[in-house]
């Protein structure tokens, strides 16, 4: 069979088009066997910031019993409004407001025989509705906490501090971090006799305190001293930050 001359130039041309791309990939792979690999070095740097709390969550937990759940809600509604029109009197904004847990539960009694012909009974229901308040002015918390009470809140107590710009603080660890990590790699590879070169890789993991209870109790329900407040030490929270810097060696 003869092929005509337009049909051998292409097949020609595909020829070389193959070929050439077939020879790429085996010149890279020669330039880069025949190139060796820079060493690398790889250490990490950990961060610490610390800040005094800015903010404080509190959860507040109205509890009501009675006979019925009807009666058991109605007062437990009656002393949560309370709460409610307290905290804004506070200045606490509708944002820093919000109802955490609700629950109505029948207060059960079992029997104390084992011969199983007396069965559990309802003999009242609780009502708790749970109020979680942010608090930004830390001076008022001993006093928001002490209102709260005189007001009908007879169980939680929750307080945890926090800062509400982490990042700032975070930042502030980041720094140190990558710092003491450049330092610890510098001073390697001056023992070593070498030099840093590019940085190949990064990563990092951050810590953020865990939100911790300052206090909890069971609140009373009688009304405290009115020159009465509950003394808060807020403390410090502390942040750390972990970097894993990768250099590649100069030798």
């Amino acid at each position: 069979m003869t092929l005509s001359f337009s049909t051998r130039r292409r097949a020609l041309v595909a020829g070389v088009l193959a070929a050439s791309l077939f020879a790429a990939p085996l010149a890279a792979f020669a330039e880069d066997s025949a190139t060796p690999r820079p060493g690398l070095i790889s250490v990490s740097g950990e961060g610490v910031a610390a800040a005094a709390p800015d903010m404080a969550l509190v959860s507040l937990t109205v509890l009501r019993e009675a006979e019925t759940a009807r009666e058991a809600l109605d007062a437990n509604n009656e002393a949560m409004k309370a709460v409610l029109a307290a905290m804004k009197q506070e200045g606490i904004a509708e944002r820093d407001l919000q109802t955490g847990a609700f629950s109505i539960q029948p207060r059960w009694v079992y029997p104390q025989n084992q011969t199983g012909t007396e069965q559990p009974r309802i003999t009242g229901y609780t009502v708790a509705n749970t109020l979680s308040v942010r608090i930004r002015d830390l001076s008022r918390l001993g006093a928001i906490l002490d209102s709260s009470v005189s007001l009908g809140v007879n169980q939680g107590g929750d307080v945890i501090f926090t800062n509400d710009d982490q990042d700032t603080v975070r930042e502030t660890a980041r720094l140190d971090a990558i710092a003491k990590a450049k330092a610890k790699a510098e001073a390697m590879v001056e023992a070593l006799g070498v030099s840093l070169g590019r940085i190949s890789q990064v990563s990092e993991n951050s810590y953020a305190p865990p939100p911790m209870p300052m206090m909890r109790a069971e609140m009373a329900m009688a009304a405290p001293k009115a020159d009465s407040s509950v003394p808060m030490a807020a403390g410090e929270n502390e942040y750390r930050v972990t970097v894993s810097v990768t250099w590649e060696i100069v030798q």
